[in-house]
């Protein structure tokens, strides 16, 4: 179980203990750990297993550490864009900069297969997810009211223009910044 294997100081993963991975069903039951633990409102388990087997538009990015989920992202291609569809790192792994890592993965798959935009909904109040976004080149334009069923709360839309791939450096941002 990650809580075991939790690390103590609050830094960035080292590269000899993780890796991020294209998520199979294989990983299904840690993803619904980390689901329950990151949402008020949690997707079910069938959800996830029909956009990881049965939807071909829907790509799942992983991080491992130790060889245990810590953290995943989905983007659903939507002809030449990209919605990113949840983001979210298990409680012990938060603050490590994994949800950047995942929507770098994300981004790098997006390029791949011609995605040029993404645009994703999130909280009223998630300042934190807000930042990160933010510090990738995602821009607010816009709001969903009473958005979240489970209490209502607005959403804010998000957009971000990917840089072309031979436009991408290694630790630099993909998204474009205005």
């Amino acid at each position: 179980m990650v809580a075991n294997e939790k690390v103590n100081e609050k830094s960035a993963l080292t590269e000899q203990k993780f890796s991020l991975i294209q998520l199979t069903d294989a990983y299904i039951n840690e993803m619904m750990e980390i689901e329950h633990l990151s949402f008020t409102a949690p997707w079910s388990k069938a959800s996830y297993l029909h956009d990881l087997n049965e939807n071909p538009l829907a790509y799942y990015s992983g991080c491992l550490y130790n060889g245990h989920l810590i953290g995943y992202a989905g983007v659903w291609q939507i002809m030449d864009e990209g919605h990113i569809s949840n983001v979210a790192v298990h409680p012990d792994f938060r603050g490590r900069r994994v949800g950047e890592l995942l929507l770098r993965h994300i981004f790098c798959f997006c390029l791949q297969h011609e995605i040029n935009r993404v645009t994703l909904e999130v909280r009223k109040s998630n300042l934190s997810a807000q930042k990160l976004y933010e510090r990738l080149g995602f821009r607010c334009v816009g709001a969903r009211p009473k958005y979240y069923a489970d209490n209502q709360e607005d959403a804010y839309i998000y957009w971000c223009e990917l840089k072309k791939a031979g436009e991408i450096n290694h630790g630099e941002n993909l998204g474009h910044r205005e």
